[in-house]
């Protein structure tokens, strides 16, 4: 899990794939943080996203670097603990501007069952499985 965290970071921007009804959304993120050996993003809880998530847990994230490219897909948890939040906020201070942990829209979810593909199109895919 850590080359796929650290695959996402040096991308700096991937992008989050979500079903609303029918119609799929994306939209750039950046953080990727792991805690208590989970892969975990952020949003807030007023945003779109956050709802998509909620009706449908299953998720796709695509980022690219380097002549690369990344797919996660797996499920998202919300993970409600103040802890959980607040060691993203730790791990990504600029967000402490638009977010707290404490804030009651800080939101943090972690991945289940899911598989990471790293490929190019110079070398065949790398499978990672968390």
């Amino acid at each position: 899990m850590e080359k796929v965290v650290q695959f996402l970071k040096d991308a700096e921007v991937y992008y989050l794939a979500t079903v609303d009804g029918n119609q799929p959304r994306v939209r750039p993120f950046g953080t990727a943080h792991i805690f208590e050996g989970r892969l975990y993003i952020q949003t807030g809880k007023v945003k779109a996203v956050s709802k998509q998530i909620s009706a449908n847990p299953k998720v796709e994230i695509c980022a690219f670097k380097n002549g690369e490219w990344i797919r996660i897909s797996g499920e998202l948890v919300e993970d409600d603990r103040v802890e959980a939040r607040q060691s993203m906020l730790d791990a990504y201070p600029s967000l402490k501007g638009m977010y707290s942990a404490d804030d009651g829209n800080t939101q943090v979810f972690y991945f289940k069952n899911a598989t990471a593909v790293i490929s190019a199109f110079a070398h065949g895919p790398e499978t990672i499985k968390f």
